[in-house]
């Protein structure tokens, strides 16, 4: 790439000018100033597409606000590179100058602060600043990128949108598919490993549907709260009773709503349940047990059978054991010999495998950190990804995201 007088290192052989950074340094607060919901990331596709068309690059809309780039370079590899637009329906709180103060609207029809929680305006960043790197440096590499910007990660439905709108009958099928995401950890390590990278997910939401009373006649009711509640209560024993110690799963009711006023017994009540899982046979176990639990409770409430319907469900996410090496290689190489770090198996959840694995393409997910080493200090911590507190440090969300990912992909393409 066209030097300066200064430039700053992305990674080792990666080198950028001093306003390259500046300039994806400011982006990265753009997109973190405006985030939006799931599926709703209309703002954000079209700026992603004026960057593209700045940098010369093909791009269609796939999968309603999803973007894909060809950045096309003579013969060679085909390389898919993931990055993931969608934000939070979280109140940010971390103070930072360029902070949200979006909104949003929930597919319940309510208005819901936003932010991007989870680090999606670096993934976007990232793949934009290595995409106007190689556009520089063409005389380096050979191939095609085919640069996924991706809607609806946090509800699973992005991937499954893009390929469900023909991704790869418009776009060159690729030998690989790549994608990363930032965590809180410190700037310059990495994550990875062969095999399962993140858990499977699945998402239900549970109306009990009882008889409403008045609260001083509680016999003429069939009280759905009381039901629902022994339902929540059991359901606790699943992991803990149902799936070996050695078996990592995780059971987790996030809401419980019912009622208006204090003196009604209500009609109905409804919570909703978490799902993580390490494989299919183990899904299948957890979800069997949730449902006979929710059905024997209902029958000992004297209620009728609850509905039970499922929000979304996360595919595997499943790390091409070759890939992964060759992956870890080129990390090791660009950011030094104790830069990368064998990945335990993560309870989080990724649609980015849908990506690969409809049409039978392997995957390589890693994770990065983006925070400065002194957060660490003394036993400290910087709070994770869903926290209204999360805040990569800025510098080092650009350097780590992009250097990562030209590493990678340099390592497939570069002559």
């Amino acid at each position: 790439m066209p030097g300066t007088a200064t430039t700053v290192a992305l990674a080792t052989g990666i080198n950028v000018p001093d306003s390259f950074l500046t300039e994806h340094i400011e982006m990265y607060k753009a997109f973190h100033r405006t985030p939006e919901l799931s599926s709703c990331e209309q703002r954000t596709a079209e700026t992603i597409e004026a960057r593209l068309s700045e940098l010369g690059i093909e791009h269609f809309r796939c999968g309603g606000t999803g973007v894909v780039g060809l950045l096309r370079n003579g013969e060679g590899p085909v390389i898919g590179f993931r990055a993931d637009t969608d934000g939070l329906p979280i109140a940010e709180e971390t103070g930072l100058d360029y902070a949200s103060r979006s909104t949003g609207t929930l597919p319940d029809g309510s208005n819901a602060p936003t932010m991007h929680g989870c680090g999606h305006d670096t993934h976007i960043t990232a793949a934009l600043a290595a995409a106007a790197y190689l556009v520089d440096a063409r005389e380096t590499w050979a191939g095609t990128v085919v640069f996924l910007f991706q809607p609806g990660e946090e509800t699973a439905s992005g991937a499954r949108a893009m390929v469900d709108d023909g991704l790869w009958d418009r776009a060159p099928r690729p030998d690989v598919v790549l994608a990363q995401h930032v965590m809180p950890a410190a700037g310059g390590t990495f994550w990875l490993r062969a095999g399962n990278m993140a858990s499977l997910g699945d998402s239900l939401r549970v109306t009990v549907r009882g008889r409403q009373a008045h609260g001083s006649q509680p016999e003429k009711s069939r009280d759905p709260i009381v039901a629902a509640a022994a339902m929540v209560m059991r359901l606790q024993t699943v992991v803990s009773r149902e799936v070996a110690p050695m078996t990592p799963a995780v059971v987790t009711v996030g809401t419980f709503h019912a009622g208006l006023k204090e003196n009604i017994i209500p009609k109905t009540a409804e919570f909703t349940l978490n799902i993580r899982t390490p494989e299919q046979e183990v899904r299948n176990t957890v979800i069997a047990a949730v449902r006979r639990i929710i059905s024997a409770e209902a029958a000992a409430s004297g209620i009728a059978e609850p509905e039970i319907t499922e929000i979304n469900s996360f595919p595997r996410l499943f790390n091409d054991a070759e890939n992964t090496a060759r992956a870890t290689r080129a990390l090791t190489a660009a950011f030094g010999p104790d830069a990368v770090i064998d990945s335990a198996l993560g309870m989080g959840s990724e649609d980015a495998g849908w990506l690969g694995d409809a049409i039978d393409v392997p995957v390589v997910f890693w994770a990065f950190g983006a925070f400065p080493r002194e957060a660490f200090a003394n036993g400290a911590a910087p709070a994770g990804n869903h926290s209204p507190h999360f805040a990569p440090d800025a510098g080092l969300a650009v350097t780590n995201g992009t250097g990562a990912a030209l590493a990678v992909l340099l390592d497939h393409l570069g002559k």
